[in-house]
């Protein structure tokens, strides 16, 4: 089993990555889309973790 670090080095990871893809389109940083993709992204992080300790 992981440990909480990896959990929040994934959460991290993932929110950092979603928050970054709006602004492919040129949505800003702090737009409701990157928030929302930094959430998606968070979510994805954990799921990773869990898949990963499996």
């Amino acid at each position: 089993m992981q440990s909480r670090a990896m959990l929040w080095v994934w959460v991290g990871v993932g929110s950092t990555i979603g928050s970054w893809i709006p602004t492919l389109w040129g949505a800003g940083l702090f737009s409701f889309s990157s928030m929302f993709f930094g959430a998606v992204g968070a979510f994805a992080g954990i799921w990773l973790n869990y898949r990963l300790s499996q």
